[in-house]
């Protein structure tokens, strides 16, 4: 009697079976402990080897057949504790056996493992069918021609039946692959089918809870109060910059290194300033989710930008000096580009609007009659309303603006989508056509104008509150946006007659009597 090595072993179970017509009605796993000492078989029923093999002492049936089987390193055996060599049975191990007449059971080889073109060539029946690949495996052709890989074991003394997949999509050496893994949980005494189960719902958990689905949570309930222009920066800078990284992972995992990476990541292609917005906005989203009970933790809290970014030097917007003033009026008045960008130039030289207040002004928010702009709280950066006292001026341009776009809701509609309005890059590049590239903004002639206005000993009240400026000091509840606007009715004719005279002679008029007087604050 021939001792077989584990690799013998393994060679010959893909192409070997011993079976018969009248099997036993036990069968086991055999094990090197086994063949070197069969006598076990009277200690146990069921052993674990170091190896890794097992001896068991129950059926195990396979596919659609109905033979006992005992299944290691692929070796099928149908009678108990055979001693195998080249495909035969040489020996019983016991006397029980040999009363059993063992050696007369006839001796068959075992049938060849699926290959490739037999499963290719597998058609459909008018009843559904399996072919074995061994070891419980089989591929079950359905009567609609589908094929789908199928597994069957026992677990605590219950057969069950777990899909692999369906071929082609699970090729034959992926099935045996899925197979060869579930047999090893199987091993552990661990149910493949509830092991798969289980890391589906823990998938399913980790997703509801990710990263992602709490900053969209987030953008939910804090856009309400922010600007349509504003809330789509955000999304656009967080699927940009943000979720790529931190998306996929559950919010309880996340380490602030992992958020540090990311900050870096944007500061490293030289957009600092970004790179600070985002950390602000991932901290938002963990705040969000500590209050909803989706983390516990802030870890972008637990730094400041200071402590890994360089510091992002403040700039302010780049503006001409008063003594440019009236060389840019002169050359806007000759801009050779559209009608209705050289007019919003010149309203944003009269009215100190932001460009997106501009841009999106309604013609259904002036009254010519009254000659005032009303701008509601919505489309402003402070979310306070805010009145423009519209200037003799002013109302021309208005007037000329109409006649180019009073068929539209719009003072500045766009020039391919109607829908929408003016692009807010259109007057950054008149600027720069102009030849103020770098040196001037349509953000700049507010600051031009504020600089004049004070330096010509208006009231700075007066000034702010045509700005629109809200200082974070003051409470919003007190925030009167009507207030002094008789004498910012007066300041505002008062700048527009001061552009028109610049404009005329080339240079900064003086204001003898015209301005920097008080008035009453009715």
């Amino acid at each position: 009697m021939a001792e077989w090595d584990g690799a013998s072993l393994e060679n010959w179970c893909t192409r070997k079976e011993i079976g018969g017509s009248n099997p036993s009605s036990s069968a086991i796993y055999l094990s090197g402990d086994i063949r070197r000492n069969p006598r076990q078989l009277n200690k146990t029923r069921n052993t674990r080897i170091f190896t890794g093999y097992f001896v068991r002492m129950r059926p195990e049936v396979s596919g659609d057949s109905r033979s006992l089987k005992g299944v290691t390193l692929g070796v099928f055996c149908s009678q108990l504790g055979c001693i195998l060599q080249n495909g035969e049975i040489l020996t019983p191990v016991s006397t029980e056996i040999e009363k059993a007449e063992a050696t007369s059971l006839p001796r068959t080889r075992f049938p060849c493992r699926l290959t490739d073109k037999e499963i290719k060539n597998a058609k459909a029946k008018a009843q559904a069918y399996s072919k074995v690949d061994g070891g419980g495996l089989c591929l079950w052709v359905t009567k609609a021609g589908s094929k789908l890989w199928r597994w069957s074991y026992r677990f605590e003394g219950k057969e069950k039946l777990m899909s692999l997949g369906e071929y082609p999509y699970i090729s034959l050496s992926d099935a045996r692959q899925k197979y060869s893994d579930a047999r090893m949980l199987l091993a552990k005494d661990i149910d493949p089918m509830a092991q798969r189960k289980a890391e589906k719902t823990a998938k399913k958990a980790g997703a509801e809870n990710s990263f992602q689905s709490v900053a969209k949570k987030w953008v939910e309930h804090w856009h309400h109060k922010k600007s349509p222009r504003h809330v789509a920066y955000v999304k656009r800078r967080m699927e940009a910059d943000i979720l790529p990284l931190l998306g996929p992972r559950p919010i309880t995992e996340i380490e602030a290194p992992e958020v540090v990476a990311m900050v870096m990541a944007i500061e490293e292609r030289g957009a600092g300033v970004i790179a600070r917005r985002a950390l602000q906005t991932t901290a938002q989203i963990f705040r969000y989710g500590i209050a909803h009970g989706h983390t516990k933790r802030n870890p972008a809290s637990e730094f400041r930008a200071g402590d890994i970014l360089k510091p992002v030097r403040a700039t302010n917007y780049a503006r001409i000096e008063a003594k440019e003033l009236p060389d840019l009026l002169r050359r806007t008045e000759i801009y050779q580009g559209t009608h209705v960008t050289r007019l919003a130039m010149k309203l944003m030289t009269l009215t100190f609007l932001r460009t997106s207040e501009l841009i999106g002004g309604l013609w259904a928010e002036v009254d010519f009659e009254a000659a005032r702009w009303d701008i509601p709280k919505e489309r402003m950066k402070m979310k306070e309303p805010h009145i423009v006292p519209l200037a003799r001026q002013t109302l021309e341009v208005l007037e000329l603006l109409h006649d180019l776009t009073g068929h539209s809701k719009w003072l500045f509609p766009g020039d391919r989508d109607l829908k929408k309005c003016m692009s807010n890059n259109t007057i950054l590049k008149a600027l720069e056509r102009m030849g103020y590239k770098g040196a001037m903004t349509g953000h700049g002639f507010r600051g031009v104008a504020s600089t004049i206005l004070h330096e010509l000993g208006y009231k700075s009240d007066y000034i702010e509150l045509q700005l629109a400026h809200l200082k974070e000091n003051k409470v919003r509840a007190a925030y009167d946006y009507a207030r002094f606007l008789g004498p910012r009715t007066k300041m505002m004719q008062d700048w527009a007659d001061f552009l028109e005279k610049a404009q005329k002679t080339g240079k900064v008029p003086k204001f003898t009597g015209m301005v920097a007087r008080e008035f009453d604050e009715s």
